[in-house]
């Protein structure tokens, strides 16, 4: 493959900079008026950069979603792993997958190699916190000759092409590990996007690149801007301010047209996490208290005025074998009277019917007994204390499908002993044991009874309580083609995404 020109690199570093909601400005100040090069994107983001672009932690969706990173393979529609870095793969043995990659390029210029991807996937798989697509597993990778990736794991895994499509697995160059204990996608991504100036938390600027082995964008950038507040997100859209704002709230929906509100199913859950380590709801008997007390039929009709379902499970609606497979919890614990106990139920509000969601079940708890304290702060302000247990309940919105397309997977870093993402602290043999059984399993309709066995041993617990079963609104304007609309929400925009 050819060598291609390297191009200088502008990076901003962390400003803090007031957040102009109206003015979306491309890097050059004006709008590209040439349509041969195409005019630039104006992104109005729920969620800012929470570890300085870090793509091993939250902000890996932040950075797919703006075309920056890719991985070996994607998520097609139906939820089947898809060529992406790699153009088709073979399984060797119940450990060794071999993967051949295509030929792309990095954006500074150096080619995908089978090295640079076996460094790449060698790097994720030793980020600490480990990333969410790898609790739990012992993933390892290397060079296996022309165009060849061999990626092994220490146990079976059939849903290693499902994992290898998640956003924490991305492949990067080799300048992103320039510094010893950093990784930076800034340039060094391979995605239609790239990523060439960050204003702190409040912006950030990406360019076209050019040698895109999909094709030319036909954006020639995009400028997005992190608006937590869900009500600025979408007056900028209306004003003509930005050309696609994400998370719309239901409150702003009627404000929008039928032409720019667009509504997706998607497999995100909101659930009540019960922090199952300490306080309050460690007894089993409180968590059914508190299961009791809530009737989550109010909050789908009354916070999402309809555009979401009941809670049923940790797998809703939009996994369409789910509901034939559910399996009914056993073994929960009796409740017992909240008599006046304190809990602290925590939330963010860059989803904005969160902290409504939060008001409503404090009036239910409440209703039942327990005395209730709200806390609700920007979400990169919340997640380390959460997962450091110092909230008594949680309040999450979480895509089960969003960190590797496969429905155990979730069950493992979300709810098992050593699971990197488990806000209820949930630490239970029997729930360990189920879904240890479910990895095991190869074919796809029995991995999904074996996930619906382990779902219901997780429920048994009460250590979540599954509220809603949400529909994404995003706002798209009237001239804007191709935004995606994944109900993965792995992707925003893309190679055909323009206005």
């Amino acid at each position: 493959m050819r060598s291609l020109p390297r191009r200088r690199r502008f990076v901003a570093g962390l400003l803090l900079a007031p957040l102009l909601t109206g003015c979306f400005a491309s890097e050059g100040g004006e709008e590209s008026s040439d349509s041969a090069n195409g005019s630039r994107l104006r992104v109005a983001l729920a969620f800012p950069p929470a570890e300085n672009f870090n793509p091993y932690g939250a902000d890996a969706t932040l950075l797919s979603r703006l075309g920056v990173t890719e991985g070996l393979t994607r998520l097609d529609a139906n939820g089947a792993a898809a060529p992406a870095l790699a153009e088709s793969w073979s399984r060797e043995n119940d450990r060794n997958w071999l993967f051949t990659l295509r030929d792309a390029a990095f954006q500074d210029g150096t080619e995908v190699t089978p090295k640079a991807v076996a460094t790449a996937l060698t790097r994720a798989a030793g980020a600490e916190p480990v990333t969410a697509a790898l609790s739990g597993v012992d993933l390892t990778a290397e060079a296996a000759g022309d165009r060849r990736v061999r990626v092994s794991t220490a146990e079976p895994d059939p849903a290693l092409p499902l994992r290898l499509s998640s956003p924490g697995l991305v492949v990067l160059s080799a300048e992103a590990y320039a510094e010893k204990d950093a990784v930076s996608p800034v340039g060094t991504a391979t995605g239609p996007f790239e990523l060439t100036k960050v204003t702190g938390t409040t912006a950030a600027t990406l360019d076209r690149f050019e040698d895109y082995w999909g094709g030319r964008a036909q954006a020639s950038g995009v400028d997005a801007r992190f608006i937590a507040d869900g009500t600025a997100r979408t007056n900028a859209l209306r004003t003509g301010g930005a050309d696609i704002a994400e998370a719309v709230p239901v409150s702003q929906a009627p404000s929008l047209d039928e032409v720019t509100r667009r509504e997706t199913a998607t497999t995100r859950t909101t659930s009540l996490l019960l922090n199952t380590e300490k306080g309050a709801f460690k007894d089993p008997k409180a968590r059914a208290a508190a299961r009791e007390a809530i009737s989550t039929s109010e909050l789908a009709r009354g916070v999402y005025e309809g555009h979401a379902d009941p809670g049923v499970g940790i797998y809703g609606p939009a996994l369409t074998w789910a509901a034939d497979k559910r399996v009914k919890p056993a073994g929960r614990a009796g409740a017992a009277s909240a008599d006046g106990t304190p809990v602290t139920v925590a939330t963010y509000d860059n989803r904005p019917e969160l902290p409504e969601v939060a008001q409503v079940l404090k009036q239910q708890l409440e209703k039942a007994g327990f005395k209730v304290k709200l806390e609700v702060r920007e979400y990169s302000r919340l997640e380390s204390d959460a997962l450091a247990g110092k909230f008594d309940a949680f309040v999450s919105a979480r895509n089960t499908m969003l960190d590797t397309g496969d429905p155990v997977s979730i069950l493992a870093s979300d709810y098992t002993c050593k699971g990197s993402y488990n806000l209820a602290l949930l630490c239970d043999k029997k729930v360990d044991e189920a879904v240890a059984e479910a990895e095991t399993v190869t074919d796809t309709a029995k991995r999904q009874d074996a996930a619906m066995t382990a779902e219901a041993a997780i429920l048994g617990t009460d250590a979540v309580v599954p509220l809603v079963h949400q529909r994404i609104i995003t706002g798209v304007g009237a001239a804007v083609s191709g935004a995606l609309l994944d109900p993965y929400e792995r992707s925003l925009v893309g190679v055909g995404t323009r206005r």
